[in-house]
């Protein structure tokens, strides 16, 4: 993988990106350097499997400037497919990272997600890590979808502050299709889709040791915490993952006749 070019990987229709944190960065400073407007969605196998029922999700997804592995089964299928440098790349930590960078550019950046009042201590735990950072603005949005009126009111807000970077917390599937809904209506360059990182940053949602999201068994110290709200994901949908990707792989081989770049 070179420094400018970025290999994507065709996994269930979704043209994810062979990728890691450095080249995140990388891309995201090239982006905002030129002024370009691009949006960012951080793909599991949520996101992999939405996109299967929803042709208007999938289209707008794969116009993402970038696709990011989040989740140790991408992580593992673009590495069987010989991209070695991949790594995990976690929406809570990717948003510390570009966060990190942003105050020291000196880049205003907008948080937007949340339940009620969550923004905020997320802008809070985040200004006690990055001091310098420039938080320009915080917006909870505990109505989705967000009502039309109030959604344009956002864009207005938004624009008026003119953040470089705009991170979106409206959890899976919502915020992938907010970002491509409204990406043109935006004077910011870069917006981010960071799904569970408003939660984990404001501290109202635990996260798993280090060990347990190196091994994928972060789903189950998350189901565990949320049973009632998370079953459903980590049975059907990460189920309906494994399957359509042992599928896809048995067609691929029949298709191909020999065993050469199957994932």
């Amino acid at each position: 993988m070179n420094k400018t070019t970025i290999q994507r990987v065709d996994i269930l229709g979704v043209s994810v990106s062979a990728i890691n944190y450095q080249m995140v960065l990388s891309q995201v400073r090239r982006w905002i350097t030129k002024k370009e407007k691009r949006y960012a969605c951080v793909a599991a196998a949520h996101l992999i499997i939405a996109c299967q029922k929803d042709k208007i999700l999938l289209e707008g997804v794969n116009r993402a400037g970038l696709i990011t592995p989040d989740g140790m089964p991408l992580v593992w299928l673009l590495r069987r497919f010989g991209y070695r440098r991949v790594e995990r790349v976690y929406g809570p930590t990717l948003m510390v990272e570009l966060c990190t960078l942003a105050a020291r550019r000196g880049w205003g950046v907008f948080l937007l997600g949340g339940a009620k009042g969550q923004s905020e201590e997320v802008k809070d735990a985040v200004l006690a890590r990055l001091p310098k950072l420039q938080i320009t603005g915080n917006i909870d949005t505990p109505l989705r979808p967000i009502p039309n009126v109030l959604n344009q009111n956002i864009i207005t807000h938004i624009n008026r502050l003119r953040p470089k970077l705009v991170f979106v917390g409206l959890g899976c599937p919502q915020q992938e299709l907010w970002m491509i809904e409204n990406r043109k209506k935006l004077d910011a360059p870069v917006l981010i889709g960071v799904g569970a990182a408003f939660d984990f940053l404001s501290g109202r949602v635990r996260q798993a040791p280090a060990w347990m999201q190196n091994v994928a068994l972060e789903w189950l110290f998350r189901f565990l915490q949320e049973p009632g709200r998370l079953w459903y994901r980590y049975t059907v949908t990460n189920g309906s993952f494994l399957f359509l990707v042992c599928f896809d792989i048995v067609k691929k081989k029949v298709l191909l006749g020999k065993r050469v770049h199957v994932y």
